[in-house]
C-alpha cells in the first residue's frame, strides 16, 4: 500500500518528468528512480513461468505505478516513457483493458514507441488486448464488448499487420455471436476474413448466414 505522501510525490515526479522535451526523459531523476523499480519488478516477473502467476503479480504491482501514470496522463507533453508503456501492457495482462485504454489514448496521440520489441504501440496494444480477450472468453470469464469496440475505434488509424486487426474483428464477432447478435457478428467476421483469408472464420460465417436466413424465415 502506497502512503498518501509517497503517492503525491510520485505523481509530482511524473508530471515534472513528463514535461521534459522528448528524448530527455532518461535524465530525469524521478524517472530514473521509477525505472530502477520497474527493472527490479521485471526481474521478479522473469523468474515466474506461469502466465497466470505473472498476471497475479502484475495486479499486485500495478497500484504502485498508478500515481506515475496519473501524473503523466494529466500533465505530460509526449516525452517517451518506458514506464508508462510497460504499464499499458501490464494492465492488459492483468485484465484491466479500461486502464490500458487510458494510456493508449495518450500514447497514440503523442506517437510513443514501445520500449521493447519491434511492434508499434498500436500493433502491440491491439494484439495484447485481443489475446487477453480470447483467453478470458475461453476461460468463461466476461469480456466487455463495449471496451473491445472502443479498442477497435481507437486503433482504426494505427498501422499494424492486417492479420492482427483481423483477430480483433474476429473476437468481437464471437462476442456478438455469444450475445445472440448474429447480424453484427457476421459483419465483424466478414471484416476479419477480408483482412486475413486465413483468419479461421469461414465456417463461422457460413453458420451465421444459415442461422440468420432461418430466423428470417427465408
Amino acid at each position: 500500500m502506497i502512503s498518501p505522501c509517497r503517492r503525491h510525490m510520485l505523481r509530482q515526479s511524473a508530471i515534472i518528468a513528463a514535461q521534459q522535451a522528448a528524448g530527455q526523459l532518461t535524465h530525469a531523476t524521478g524517472y530514473e528512480l521509477q525505472m530502477q523499480k520497474l527493472n527490479a519488478d521485471k526481474q521478479a516477473l522473469h523468474k515466474i513461468q506461469s502466465f497466470q502467476d505473472k498476471a497475479a503479480l502484475k495486479r499486485k504491482l500495478l497500484p504502485e505505478y498508478a500515481p506515475w501514470v496519473s501524473g503523466v496522463l494529466a500533465e505530460g507533453n509526449g516525452a517517451q516513457d518506458a514506464i508508462l508503456m510497460t504499464v499499458m501492457i501490464w494492465r492488459i495482462d492483468a485484465g484491466d483493458i479500461a486502464g490500458a485504454l487510458n494510456i493508449a489514448r495518450y500514447a497514440f496521440k503523442h506517437r510513443l514507441a514501445m520500449p521493447f520489441g519491434t511492434r508499434t504501440a498500436g500493433c502491440a496494444f491491439t494484439e495484447e488486448v485481443t489475446d487477453q480477450a480470447v483467453r478470458a472468453r475461453t476461460a468463461g470469464e466476461p469480456v466487455s464488448i463495449e471496451l473491445m469496440l472502443d479498442v477497435l475505434k481507437l486503433t482504426d488509424a494505427e498501422d499494424m499487420p492486417d492479420k492482427v486487426r483481423a483477430q480483433l474483428h474476429k473476437i468481437i464477432g464471437y462476442l456478438y455471436r455469444d450475445g445472440g447478435k448474429n447480424t453484427l457478428a457476421l459483419e465483424r467476421l466478414k471484416s476479419a476474413l477480408i483482412l486475413d483469408g486465413k483468419s479461421g472464420v469461414k465456417k463461422d460465417i457460413e453458420r451465421l448466414e444459415s442461422a440468420i436466413k432461418k430466423a428470417s424465415g427465408s
